[in-house]
């Protein structure tokens, strides 16, 4: 095989992987517990908990016990690994709608975010 046919074919094996991959961020693989709720003021309110599989800056999937229609809108608070000042406990919370659901994983489309200070367990706050 040439030098040029083995160019020709990494590039065609970039094309395929880019054309396929349709996310505009980079999704990174951190397992931090989540709680979400949903906020349609319409139908009763669900709740629960789960753990995130991956996260990006516009996106987070996430295992959940609810099977959630397609455009649902929910807020998850995810329980951030870092600390403000090395002293205090951060949760993000985001806010956003339903784009996928498999059975037990829910992928949320991140439209508001923040992040938000809770207390430590056991300090009875």
């Amino acid at each position: 095989m040439s030098e040029n046919t083995m160019a020709l074919g990494s590039r065609l094996e970039r094309a395929d992987i880019s054309a396929t991959e349709r996310r505009k961020s980079s999704r990174f693989p951190i397992e931090r517990e989540v709680r979400y709720k949903t906020l349609n003021q319409r139908a009763e309110t669900l709740s629960g908990n789960g753990k995130t599989l991956n996260i990006s800056s516009s996106g987070v999937l996430f295992t959940s016990d609810h099977d959630l229609p397609i455009g649902t809108r929910l807020e998850v608070a995810i329980s951030w690994p870092a600390q403000l000042n090395e002293k205090c406990l951060l949760n993000l919370v985001a806010r956003g709608r339903v784009t996928r659901h498999t059975k037990g994983q829910l992928a949320l489309q991140i439209q508001q975010y923040e992040f938000r200070t809770q207390s430590r367990p056991g300090n009875g706050k």
